[in-house]
């Protein structure tokens, strides 16, 4: 944990230097995509030493597939052996350590690179593989119509910006940023001029990584209070469940999942952050001509706390995960295309028994709110006070079911989660 903030750190520093020194007016792309795999790289053998050669062997295994492979296939031997590569490394932590956790743990990092890699592989196929008409509007504009260079595919994987925390971004939106098109290119997907501007402006991201700074101290403080005097594994202990009536384990359920997220609203904020203060994660200008930099943001914590469906939760959590599985797993899937991507989701988690707990709960809970949104939720918009009711308890089924549903995340093993299902009396 200490190396990893002092990575991000580090490479929050990095970031500013190299987004004033090293900009596209100042060095060319191939100076700026050299110093940010390089500097990726040294941070890989910073907290991770020797078990960083797992990241670069990946890296290095498909790009031999990217070279070598027919188009046609190129997506499948890339999700072949990236998810294969991964689910050894996770099954080596399960089976070699015990549950545990290890000190040097790289599983993190493999996993943004997996993501990655299966990014780039879909979008390879879909710009040299498919016509344009059998394309969506997605897929067509992220399509990538020629192979990268080595040089190009190492920093894309491997760039200081996200190979401690991530998050998975587009290999186009990338290439933009290094080659210093990126915020031009936001920014004439809108009408700039109606704004208010009389030519094309410049937006510094100072306010947004001072924004997200100051969210990342909050998550801290959160995390060294909170996290550590309200563990998950205290509501299966027996005097707990004994003395305890169930509502008010039902409430203190509620509490110990707050308490577990801090810890991530800081290092998906921070992580954030860090692209940002490189000048990278522009996403154009909203309604009120206001910039916008939140292209690579992972949560909207407003609207993961107010969720009233399971899906707005979902949608608005680990966003950059979500939409690498839409775009993977999702929108390519022959059939069964939601439990197909949750059981994706799982197996890119790992092979702890509690993910798999969590994530087919997840489907079942997601179709029975699907259905019962399409059911019943147009009888209670007829008046305010019926829609302001219908969304409160909306929120509170959301927010238990959430709980419900994590727990199993948090323990790992099949004894605690069996034990807090008959604690919870299979309640969901």
């Amino acid at each position: 944990q200490i190396n990893f903030v002092a990575c991000q750190l580090f490479a929050l520093l990095a970031a500013f230097w190299f987004r004033i020194y090293l900009g596209p007016s100042h060095a060319s792309s191939a100076v700026r995509h050299a110093f940010a795999t390089l500097f990726g790289i040294y941070f890989a053998v910073f907290c991770f030493g020797w078990y960083s050669i797992h990241l670069f062997v990946l890296v290095m295994m498909n790009y031999g597939i990217m070279n070598m492979a027919s188009i046609p296939n190129i997506h499948r031997y890339s999700f072949v052996v990236a998810m294969g590569y991964l689910t050894l490394c996770h099954i080596s932590r399960i089976y070699i350590f015990h549950y545990g956790i290890l000190t040097t743990d790289f599983s993190g990092p493999l996993m943004i690179i997996t993501q990655k890699i299966t990014t780039l592989a879909c979008q390879l196929h879909d710009g040299i593989g498919r016509q344009a008409e059998e394309l969506s509007a997605e897929q067509n504009r992220l399509a990538v119509k020629t192979r990268p260079s080595l040089l190009e595919y190492l920093s894309y994987l491997l760039n200081f910006m996200s190979i401690i925390a991530g998050p998975c971004s587009n290999y186009k939106d990338y290439i933009a940023f290094i080659e210093g098109r990126h915020v031009h290119m936001k920014l004439l997907e809108v009408n700039w001029k109606q704004k208010g501007y009389d030519r094309l402006p410049d937006p510094s991201p100072t306010g947004a990584v001072m924004y997200k700074l100051c969210i990342t101290l909050v998550s801290l403080i959160l995390f060294l209070t909170l996290t550590k005097n309200f563990p998950m594994a205290y509501i299966i202990d027996n005097e707990f469940l004994d003395k305890t009536p169930f509502l008010s384990r039902l409430g203190y359920l509620y509490v110990v999942t707050q308490a577990a997220k801090p810890k991530y609203y800081f290092a998906w904020t921070l992580a954030d952050a860090v692209n940002n203060a490189a000048g990278y994660g522009f996403s154009g200008v909203d309604e009120r001509g206001t910039f916008r930099w939140d292209l690579l943001s992972n949560l909207n914590i407003w609207n993961i706390e107010t969720a009233t469906s399971f899906k707005m939760y979902i949608e608005n959590w680990n966003i950059q995960t979500a939409a690498w599985l839409k775009r993977v797993c999702y929108d390519r899937a022959p059939w069964y295309p939601t439990a197909l991507t949750f059981v994706l989701s799982a197996l890119w988690h790992g092979i702890y028994p509690g993910y798999y707990f969590t994530f087919l709960t997840g489907i079942l809970i997601t179709l029975a709110a699907r259905a019962i949104r399409n059911n019943c939720r147009h009888y209670f918009l007829s008046s305010v006070p019926l829609k302001i009711a219908y969304d409160t308890v909306t929120w509170i089924v959301t927010q238990l079911a959430v709980c419900y549903t994590v727990a199993p995340f948090v323990m790992l093993a099949v004894e605690p989660t069996i034990k807090f299902y008959k604690s919870m009396y299979f309640h969901m």
